[in-house]
């Protein structure tokens, strides 16, 4: 029993770090229609900033993980302004092209800034304290995890159900031309949740360095992670995304344990399954 509930925890962390990543990008994918493999990246530079801010700059975790986010969301404004806009008309190779070029534009910076080894986050001691749970021990940092997954659940689904945001951002999704039509800025509506799909993104990047360690080939090395959350989830929807990263979690995390020398295979037959019985995702609709 201890195993199994120790599984759970570890999987549940692991499932926060994945939705926290993979929302904004459903989020995305489902307004924008846009195949976007350089999602990923914002997490690195995210990571990558929370690096050189606690590590050569000597700020603590909180202010310079806050720093970070700010950061990686005033950098992403101008680049859907200026280069994502002009991608949301291609066809799905074109998008799929234009965006594998983002995402190596920005692990070559990385990589020459601060070179292909582990970016290291400097976090409190805190962090590390261990917590008795009573079946096992573990750091601090998992419980952190775990509720700061809980709060943008909750951040999310306040944002998106009682906000006028979120009634043109639901409108939008749906139906984009007829939102248009009756005076949305989907525009707008765009640029604000393309800029909260790379904040969140950079969030998951920087507590989930222990976890998924921050590295220049980053993006390229989760890609597909992302991926799957999102296809399992369903396009567009917070919630699906959600059951999958903590599912997909757990479901990982499981195999690693028992199954560690099929246990990719396990993971990745069980999501064929998923797929082949709701092609469109646990939440998702057809589009």
């Amino acid at each position: 029993m201890s195993v199994l509930l120790s599984i759970l925890v570890d999987g549940v962390a692991y499932g926060m770090i994945l939705f926290m990543i993979s929302v904004g990008l459903s989020i995305t994918m489902g307004l924008m229609r846009v195949i976007n493999l350089a999602h990923g990246g914002f997490a690195l530079i995210g990571g990558a900033i929370a690096h050189v801010l606690t590590m050569f700059f000597g700020l603590s975790f909180i202010p310079a993980s806050v720093l970070a986010v700010m950061l990686v969301v005033a950098a992403a404004a101008p680049m859907e302004r200026l280069l994502y806009r002009h991608i949301y008309g291609f066809d799905e190779l074109g998008q799929v092209l234009a965006t594998v070029g983002i995402v190596f534009l920005m692990i070559a910076t990385v990589n020459l800034f601060l070179g292909s080894t582990i970016l290291p986050i400097r976090s409190p001691q805190l962090f590390a304290a261990p917590v008795d749970l009573g079946f096992r021990t573990l750091p601090f940092h998992r419980l952190v995890v775990i509720a700061a997954g809980i709060l943008v659940l909750a951040g999310l689904w306040l944002l998106i159900e009682k906000t006028r945001f979120g009634i043109y951002l639901r409108a939008a999704v749906d139906n984009k031309n007829a939102a248009a039509s009756l005076g949305i800025n989907t525009a707008r509506i765009y640029l604000v949740a393309f800029c909260l799909g790379a904040g969140l993104a950079a969030l998951g990047g920087i507590l989930g360095a222990e976890l998924l360690p921050v590295e220049a080939y980053y993006p390229l090395r989760y890609m597909v992670l992302f991926l799957i959350v999102v296809a399992v989830g369903g396009l567009g929807s917070v919630l699906g995304s959600f059951c999958a990263a903590l599912g997909l979690g757990i479901l990982d995390t499981f195999g690693r344990y028992m199954l560690p020398d099929v246990g990719t295979i396990f993971f990745f037959l069980a999501i064929i399954m998923v797929l082949a019985l709701r092609p469109n995702g646990l939440m998702g609709r057809a589009q």
